[in-house]
Order: structure tokens, then C-alpha cells, then sequence
């Protein structure tokens, strides 16, 4: 029975406790030692990171190792708990992973810039919070401070789901010995930021080409009226509505914190499924993991047929292709480089067949990378 107060009430609390089991406070102790052990545990799994960093130095291996890491958070998306999803399980252990690979070697990872855009949030899903980050200040930029060695990766759009390719980075690969290491897909949610007070006060809304096309449909039907400014990247977007009181930025929800703004319309993309597909710079060669995607460009003749033969390539032997896309090669007037994505790694066996069968008929044939692959479509084939 629960004991009376000083104001007469009944204190019910040594009953509640003994309902329970244990009091508050024994149930923080035993949360405190877990958190104790925990400590040590991730203590001794960055002093293996560090032996790992060791053997690494010796036989010049790369501190990031995709396809190391892919089969980890597999492993960990099938190790859900009673009160822990897969999901979770990643998200934490990409932190722990970031910390253990910062202890063998503190790696710097360029990107569109400044903080806050998409870019920067892919390149933490990515790489963890344990980097030097390295804002640049446009596509060119990430592909050349990796080249120059400024930069031990980084990190660039290549397509949208919506909006189509980025014709920026693709241009850059006839420029740039760099290859293709890694891919990550980030879930694209625009929001229309603003220090206005009404959507009637808008007369411009600052954004870039690929988040203006995304949400056509939105600015159509809301904002009429308002001219379209294209300024890029979105944090560049939301930096400049902050100082317009007239104006508004398609931003996401990183920037609207960091420059101070409203959200007046949220998910204003016009489709819910937008994606952005992300993939990282280095020099890596990374292993087949099992779940791989391999990147070429290649060049043809200006010759009836030659694409056709192309494709022929990869029908025959059995390799499904997952993106193909043609843009001018800025090394040649009015000539054409192709972008093709296939599924598999480039010791495939019937990858290997299809590209050497691509050889002979391209003029320029350029392996951009063979990487773990996170696309779901891939799965599913």
C-alpha cells in the first residue's frame, strides 16, 4: 500500500517500482555498464581497424574498401532484432565503421559544396561523420582535387530518377583518369524554403535545373507567377532566398536549418519516388562483392549499325544493361561519347566477354569502375 504525503495524497511510487520490478535507477546502472562495455568493445574494434590499416600500408591497399564494407551491412540487414531493424543496425555501425577507418588512416572526401546540399549528405552516407569533408566549389572541382591528389575521394550526382542524367559529371570522365569506386542513392525530398510570409509575397524561387525540373508540375500550379532563377548547388539556392525577402529556394531540410528558413510547402517534388544516384572518385579497384555494377564509355564510328552491334554485345552474352546515355565529347567537335552501366563486375565472365566483344567494334573503349552496386532494381532481375 502506497504511503500518504505531507498534503495527503497518496504516493503510489513504491508501488508503481515494485509493479515494475526494479526502480529507475537500477534500470540506469544497468544502461550505464552496458554503455561502459560498449565503450571497450568499440575500443578493441578500432585497434583491429588499425591492425587492418597496418597490413593495408604494406601491401599499398586502399583505406576504403567498398566492397568490404557492402558485405558488412548486408550481413547486419539480416541481423534485425526484437527492437533493432536491419536499417538501424547500418546506420549505426556506418558510424563505427567511419571511426575504425578514420583510426587507420583519416581520409579527405571532396564534394559539391557547400554544406548542406545533397551531395554533402550523400558523402556522409557514404563515408560516416569521421572524414574531412571537403566542400569544392562545382563538379569539375571534386573530379580534380581527386586527380590532384587534394582529395583521397570524392563524391558527385551522376543520374536522377526523375530529372534524367547529370550531363556535368559525365562530361568530366573524357577529361579525367579517375574511376568509379562506389555507388549510393539518396531519397530526394525538395521543400520550398523562404523568409516570406505568404506565397503571394514569391516573385522568384532560386534552384537548380534538376530541382526545378522535379518539381515542374508544383511551381505550376502554386507559384505561377514567380520567375524560375537557376542557381546551383540547393545550399548556394538556399543561401540566397535567406537574404531575398521576395523569394524562395527549392532546398532540402539540411538548408532550410542551416540558412534560417521556412518551409512553406514540403515534398513539393512532383514525383514521390525521386531518387539521385550518387557515385564516389577514386582510384580503387574494388573485389567483386556479389552485388556489382560495372561503368563504361566507350566511342564509335560515325557508321550505320555500330550501336546496334553494341547492344548485340551484351545480348549475346547474357549482361543486362541498367543505363545507356550519349553526350558530346568535349575532345572532338560533333563527336559522340556513350555511357553504359551493366550489371556485374568486370571479372564476370560474360562481362569480360561483352566488353572485349565491345572493343572490337568501338573505336575508344574505357572501363570507368566495377563496384558494389546498391541499386534495388538489381536485385530483382
Amino acid at each position: 500500500m502506497g504511503e500518504y504525503g505531507q498534503n495527503g495524497s497518496v504516493d503510489r511510487s513504491s508501488d508503481e517500482s515494485s509493479e515494475i520490478g526494479r526502480s529507475l535507477d537500477e534500470v540506469r546502472v544497468d544502461i550505464d555498464q552496458i554503455d561502459s562495455e560498449l565503450i571497450q568493445l568499440l575500443e578493441r574494434r578500432v585497434e583491429l581497424a588499425v591492425e587492418v590499416g597496418s597490413i593495408k600500408g604494406i601491401g599499398n591497399k586502399p583505406f576504403f574498401t567498398p566492397e568490404r564494407e557492402r558485405q558488412i551491412y548486408e550481413r547486419l540487414s539480416g541481423l534485425g532484432t526484437k527492437h533493432l531493424t536491419g536499417q538501424q543496425l547500418i546506420a549505426i555501425f556506418r558510424e563505427v565503421i567511419s571511426a575504425g577507418r578514420a583510426a587507420e588512416k583519416p581520409l579527405q572526401v571532396a564534394f559539391w559544396g557547400p554544406e548542406g546540399t545533397y551531395t554533402h549528405q550523400a558523402s556522409i552516407q557514404v563515408f560516416g561523420r569521421s572524414v574531412e569533408f571537403m566542400p569544392v566549389f562545382n563538379i569539375r572541382e571534386v573530379f580534380s582535387a581527386v586527380e590532384r591528389g587534394q582529395a583521397d575521394y570524392g563524391v558527385v550526382p551522376v543520374e536522377n530518377s526523375v530529372g534524367g542524367v547529370v550531363p556535368e559529371t559525365l562530361d568530366m570522365f573524357p577529361r579525367s583518369n579517375v574511376k568509379i569506386v562506389s555507388e549510393t542513392f539518396l531519397d530526394i525530398h525538395h521543400h520550398l524554403g523562404s523568409v516570406a510570409e505568404s506565397l503571394d509575397d514569391i516573385e522568384r524561387v532560386y534552384a537548380g535545373p534538376q530541382p526545378a525540373a522535379q518539381c515542374r508540375e508544383w511551381l505550376r500550379d502554386h507559384l505561377p507567377k514567380a520567375e524560375v532563377v537557376d542557381l546551383v548547388p540547393t545550399a548556394e539556392a538556399a543561401r540566397k532566398a535567406a537574404g531575398d525577402p521576395k523569394s524562395a529556394a527549392i532546398v532540402n531540410e539540411v538548408s532550410l536549418g542551416l540558412y534560417g528558413l521556412r518551409a512553406m510547402a514540403e515534398h513539393i517534388q512532383d514525383h514521390a519516388n525521386n531518387r539521385t544516384r550518387f557515385v564516389v572518385l577514386g582510384f580503387n579497384e574494388p573485389a567483386a562483392s556479389g552485388q556489382d555494377k560495372t561503368s563504361v564509355m566507350f566511342k564509335l564510328k560515325n557508321r550505320r549499325g555500330e550501336l546496334y552491334r553494341v547492344l548485340g554485345c551484351f545480348v549475346e552474352n547474357e549482361v543486362n544493361l541498367t543505363m545507356i546515355e550519349s553526350r558530346p565529347d568535349p575532345r572532338d567537335a560533333f563527336q559522340y561519347m556513350f555511357y553504359m552501366d551493366m550489371d556485374g563486375h568486370r571479372t564476370d565472365e560474360n562481362v569480360m566477354r561483352a566488353i572485349n566483344d565491345l572493343r572490337s567494334v568501338a573505336i575508344e573503349t574505357v572501363i570507368l569502375g566495377s563496384y558494389p552496386s546498391y541499386d534495388e532494381k538489381l536485385q530483382t532481375l
